[in-house]
């Protein structure tokens, strides 16, 4: 192996990058569990839409899954189609299940703030706020 390429280092990965990521993974991992939920296990929209507990476990099994792919690829689908990883920034590692799972509940509730939304634009290190609470980063190899 070169010298070069033991020295490559990653470097946080592009908002757009990460934007599109969440985009892909919404549409591969929860558009189905929807659908499932939606005309499978209930009857309908209409019947969707008026069970908040069957949107709730729509979206926590959205975020176990999530978990996984972090937990034992460090990517989603998502993630591998920008090329980009979720590291553990104090190891540089992936990241435990557990560790995940508390990731995808910041990223629930920064959700509910305006500044969890937009705190990555006027950050230097474009951090989001689920990320600066559990020490993680969506990077990508840099070039």
């Amino acid at each position: 192996m070169s010298e070069k390429a033991q020295k490559q280092k990653a470097v946080i990965a592009p908002i757009t990058s990460r934007i599109k990521a969440f985009v892909i993974d919404m549409f591969i991992i929860m558009m189905p569990i929807l659908y499932i939920a939606t005309y499978v296990v209930l009857d309908g929209k209409d019947e969707f839409l008026h069970s908040q507990l069957t949107i709730g476990l729509c979206q926590g099994l959205y975020g176990v899954i999530c978990a996984l792919f972090f937990t034992l690829k460090a990517q989603t689908p998502g993630y591998k189609a920008q090329q980009i990883y979720l590291i553990n920034l104090k190891t540089g590692r992936k990241i435990s299940l557990i560790h995940a799972i508390f990731r995808y509940i910041c990223f629930v509730l920064a959700g509910f703030s305006v500044v969890g939304l937009v705190i990555c634009f006027f950050r230097k290190d474009r951090l989001n706020l689920h990320d600066i609470l559990t020490s993680t980063s969506a990077v990508c190899k840099k070039a």
